[in-house]
C-alpha cells in the first residue's frame, strides 16, 4: 500500500470511518492515489465492530428486577432472581482487581430485605413465636425487660432461652447485632432466681454465682450495664472487674455488701490477677459464659483463660443440673463467628460432646439488609475518598465508624481530621486504661458522631446509632469483616446503614473475591465452622 505525502492526512481518517470500503474517493481526488485495504485487515476490523455492538447491546439492555449485585460494568451485575450454582464459577467484578488498570472500579451488594434477619418471623404465616412470658421467665425479669423497652424476642433468643433454661452446656452462635447478650443473660439469671443462695458460714473473698468472661473493658462495661438493669428489680448485685490499674483497684471493684456479688463480669487478665491474689474465689459458681469466644480462644488470652478455668469446679463427676454425668457448672460459649478448629480448643476446657449447638440460619452470612460497597483504590487516594464521604453526610445521618489496621494509623488519621476541622474520637489498644475509659460511652451518647478505631471496637459493642462503617484499611480476615459490617443494621437501629470498604493491596483482593463469590451464591463465608460436633 503506497500513499503520497499529501494523501496521508486525508486517507487515514477515511480508512477508519469506512470499515468495509475498498476505495477512498475523497483521498483519491485530493492526492490521486488509490488505497486498497487487505482482506485480512477488513475481517479483523469487522470482527471488532461486531464485538463492540454486542457489548453495547448488553449495556443498553437493562436486566429486569431488583439487583443483588450492582457493578460499575452493568454486564457483570447480578439480579436478585438469578441463582448461581454451588459448583458454578461466577464471573466476578473483582477478578481483575490485581491489575493496576482496575483502580477506580467498584461494586455494591444491594440490601435484599428491610429488617434484620434476627427480627424476621420464624414461620411463613408471620407468627412471631413465643413471647418472653410464654418462655417461663421470672416476673421480675419480665418487668426489667419492659424498663429496657424490649417487647419481643429475636431469633437467637427464641432459640437459646428455652435450651439454656434446661441447664445444658451450649455453644450459642448467631450473627452480630442479633441480641445474644439477652439470649444468655435471661435464662442464666432465671436460674439464679430459682436456686436459693446458701448462707455463707465463714466470711471470705467474694464468690459470685455467675461469671461472664469478656475480651475487652469496653464490652465488659456495656454488658455489665445490661446485667445490672436486669438484676436491679430482683435485688441481685452485679460487679465488673477490669484491669489497667493497681492491685488495690481490683479489690475496690469487688467490694460489695453481703452476701457479695451474684454476677461478676470481667476481662481475662483482671480475673486471673484477682484469683492469683486471692481477692476472688469461684467455688460457688453455677454458670459461666465465654462471650466473644473466637477472641478469647486467641493465643493472647489462652494462658489467663486456662488459669481461670482451673479455679472453677468443672469436674465432670460432680452432679449438675442435667444429671450426674453433667458438669457442675453450666458453661455457655457465645460468639458471632467461629473459625475452624474451635473444637480442638474447647476440648482443653470441657467435654464438647455434651454441648448443645444453637445456631441461627444467618450465621456466617453477609448481612442481607445492609448495603455494602467495595472500591478498588490506590493507597494515596483513600484519604480524599474518606474526606469526601464525611463531607457529603448530613448532620442527622447517624454516627460513623472508621476502622484502621493499626494504632499508628488511627493516630495519623486523627491528626488529618483535626486539620480538616472534623470532630472525632479515637479508640485503640495502645491507649492507657484512663484514656480509654469513657471514650466509647461518649460516642454512644452522641457527644461526637465520628469514631476512628481499630478492631477493638468491632466485637460485641452496641452501635445502634451507627449508620456508616468505613473500612479505611481492609480487614485481615473474613471474620473481622463480618464483625465490622455488623456494627450497622443491628437490632434497635433506626436505619440499616452502609458499609464502604477501600480495597488497596493485592492481598485484600483475595478476600474480596471470596466475599463476592459468597454473595453471588448466597452462601456463608468460607473457612468458618458452625458446629462443635
Amino acid at each position: 500500500m503506497v500513499l503520497g505525502r499529501g494523501g496521508m492526512v486525508t486517507v487515514l481518517p477515511l480508512l477508519l470511518r469506512r470499515l468495509a470500503g475498498t476505495r477512498a474517493a475523497e483521498g483519491a481526488q485530493s492526492s490521486g492515489v488509490v488505497v486498497r485495504i487487505p482482506w485480512a485487515l477488513r475481517l479483523r476490523l469487522q470482527g471488532g465492530a461486531q464485538r463492540r455492538r454486542r457489548v453495547e447491546g448488553r449495556v443498553v439492555a437493562t436486566r429486569p428486577g431488583k439487583l443483588l449485585l450492582r457493578s460499575r460494568r452493568p454486564e457483570l451485575s447480578q439480579p436478585s432472581w438469578q441463582t448461581v450454582g454451588r459448583w458454578e464459577r461466577p464471573q466476578l467484578v473483582s477478578a481483575g482487581w490485581k491489575h493496576r488498570k482496575a483502580y477506580g472500579d467498584y461494586f455494591e451488594l444491594e440490601p435484599l430485605q428491610e429488617v434484620a434477619p434476627a427480627l424476621q418471623a420464624p414461620s411463613a404465616d408471620g407468627a412471631q413465636g413465643p413471647s418472653f412470658a410464654e418462655m417461663g421467665l421470672q416476673p421480675v425479669l419480665l418487668a426489667a425487660l419492659e424498663d429496657l423497652s424490649v417487647s419481643r424476642p429475636t431469633a437467637v433468643q427464641r432459640l437459646a432461652i428455652p435450651a439454656l433454661r434446661r441447664g445444658r452446656n451450649a455453644l450459642c452462635a448467631a450473627e452480630t447485632g442479633s441480641g445474644k447478650t439477652l439470649a444468655y443473660l435471661l435464662p442464666l439469671l432465671d436460674r439464679l432466681l430459682t436456686c436459693p443462695e446458701e448462707p455463707v458460714e465463714v466470711p471470705g473473698p467474694p464468690s459470685p454465682r455467675g461469671l461472664v468472661v469478656l475480651p475487652s473493658r469496653e464490652l465488659a462495661l456495656q454488658v455489665g450495664a445490661v446485667t445490672a438493669a436486669l438484676c436491679r428489680p430482683a435485688g441481685l448485685q452485679v460487679r465488673g472487674l477490669t484491669g489497667g490499674g493497681a492491685a488495690g483497684g481490683l479489690r475496690r471493684q469487688l467490694r460489695c455488701p453481703p452476701p457479695g456479688p451474684a454476677v461478676l463480669l470481667g476481662t481475662p487478665g483482671a480475673l486471673r490477677e484477682a484469683l492469683r491474689r486471692r481477692f476472688l474465689t469461684l467455688g460457688r459458681l453455677l454458670w459461666m459464659v465465654l462471650d466473644e469466644a473466637d477472641v478469647l480462644m486467641d493465643e493472647t488470652f489462652t494462658e489467663p483463660l486456662e488459669q481461670i478455668l482451673a479455679h472453677a469446679p468443672l469436674t465432670t463427676g460432680a452432679p449438675g443440673p442435667a444429671g450426674p454425668g453433667e458438669s457442675r457448672i453450666q458453661m455457655v460459649v457465645v460468639g458471632a463467628t467461629f473459625p475452624a478448629g474451635l473444637t480442638e480448643t474447647l476440648e482443653k476446657f470441657s467435654d464438647v460432646r455434651r454441648f448443645d449447638t444453637l445456631t441461627t440460619r444467618s450465621l456466617h452470612r453477609l448481612p442481607s439488609h445492609v448495603k455494602q460497597k467495595f472500591i478498588r483504590v490506590k493507597g494515596q487516594d483513600k484519604l480524599p475518598e474518606l474526606l469526601q464521604l464525611l463531607k457529603e453526610r448530613s448532620a442527622c445521618s447517624g454516627a460513623v465508624l472508621i476502622f484502621c489496621r493499626s494504632a499508628s494509623t488511627v493516630n495519623w488519621l486523627g491528626y488529618i481530621l483535626d486539620d480538616h476541622k472534623i470532630k472525632h474520637l479515637r479508640l485503640q489498644g495502645q491507649m492507657s486504661a484512663d484514656a480509654r475509659a469513657g471514650i466509647f460511652a461518649s460516642f454512644q451518647k452522641g457527644d461526637v458522631s465520628v469514631l476512628v478505631c481499630t478492631d477493638l471496637a468491632s466485637r460485641g459493642l452496641d452501635t445502634s446509632s451507627v449508620q456508616l462503617v468505613v473500612n479505611y484499611d481492609f480487614p485481615d480476615t473474613l471474620p473481622d469483616y463480618l464483625h465490622r459490617a455488623g456494627r450497622v443494621g443491628r437490632v434497635g437501629s433506626k436505619a440499616p446503614g452502609v458499609v464502604v470498604s477501600f480495597v488497596t493491596h493485592r492481598w485484600d483482593v483475595d478476600l474480596v473475591r471470596k466475599i463476592e463469590t459468597a454473595a453471588r451464591k448466597r452462601t456463608g463465608l468460607p473457612g468458618m465452622d458452625c458446629s462443635v460436633n
